[in-house]
C-alpha cells in the first residue's frame, strides 16, 4: 500500500493506526448501545457472530484462540442487532462481558447453537438458543 501511493511505510503504518484510534473513539459502547434498546421499547436482541482466521499464537496463549469447530486459530466477533436486523454493536469482546452486559440491561438475546451453553442459567435465561439433536436423542417434530 506505501509504495503504490508514494508514501513510506513507516507513515501508513502511522495513518492507519490513527484510523483506528478514531473509530474507536466514535464506536458505541456495549451498555450505551443495549440502552438505547430498551428506550426505544426493545425487549430482544438478536446475536451472532463470525470468526476471523489468524496465524497461531505462540507460548501458553497458543490455545485459547483456537476453534475446534473450524480447525484453525482465530479472533470471534460477536455481534449485536435490534428485532429489525439493525446492527447495534460489534465487538471482539468476551461472551461472558456482553452475558453481564444483556443481564444489567433487562434484555434477552436470541442466538445461533454457537452460542449454546453460554448462558447456563435454567430460571432466568439471558440468551435462548435452539436444541441441538444428537444420534440418540432425535428432536421431535411441533
Amino acid at each position: 500500500m506505501a509504495s503504490g501511493n508514494s508514501a513510506s511505510e513507516s507513515t501508513v503504518r502511522r495513518w492507519r493506526d490513527e484510523l483506528v484510534t478514531l473509530l474507536a473513539a466514535q464506536a458505541p459502547r456495549l451498555d450505551r448501545a443495549l440502552n438505547k434498546v430498551v428506550e426505544r421499547g426493545g425487549e430482544v436482541v438478536l446475536t451472532d457472530g463470525t470468526p476471523n482466521p489468524t496465524q497461531r499464537r505462540t507460548g501458553k496463549a497458543d490455545r485459547q484462540d483456537h476453534s475446534g469447530k473450524h480447525h484453525r486459530h482465530g479472533l470471534h466477533f460477536p455481534g449485536l442487532t435490534d428485532e429489525k436486523g439493525r446492527p447495534i454493536w460489534i465487538s471482539a469482546a468476551r461472551h461472558d462481558r456482553m452475558l453481564a452486559q444483556l443481564r444489567a440491561a433487562g434484555l434477552g438475546a436470541l442466538a445461533d447453537l454457537g452460542f449454546r451453553g453460554l448462558d447456563n442459567e435454567v430460571r432466568d435465561p439471558v440468551i435462548v438458543t435452539g436444541f441441538h439433536a444428537s444420534r440418540t436423542h432425535k428432536l421431535t417434530p411441533g
